[in-house]
């Protein structure tokens, strides 16, 4: 077993789970299959291997800004459930 019941319980306190006694064996095999599945991945040789962060290479597509006309107020707010005339109305969040 690469993982103890002690060391779940321990990162268990540092991300402030609780963690009972029936989840507690469960959650131990299954960290345990976790950090065997990374050992296994670390057995394989990666030299020559470029690290990626994507599965296939991807672009930026940038493109040139430019001043294009907008919605009128009245459009925008023409379909708001509630308006004033200059703005949406929505709850107060405080």
């Amino acid at each position: 077993m690469q993982i103890s019941q002690e060391e779940v319980l321990q990162v268990a306190k540092l991300a402030r789970l609780e963690v009972r006694g029936d989840e507690l064996e469960n959650m131990t095999e299954q960290l345990d299959r976790i950090l065997s599945y990374v050992a296994k991945l670390n057995e394989l040789n990666t030299d020559g291997v470029t690290p990626t962060t994507h599965a296939i290479a991807i672009d930026n597509a940038f493109r040139e800004d430019t001043v294009k006309d907008s919605l009128s107020r009245q459009d925008a707010l023409a379909n708001a459930p509630e308006q004033n005339g200059e703005a949406f109305v929505v709850p107060k969040v405080i």
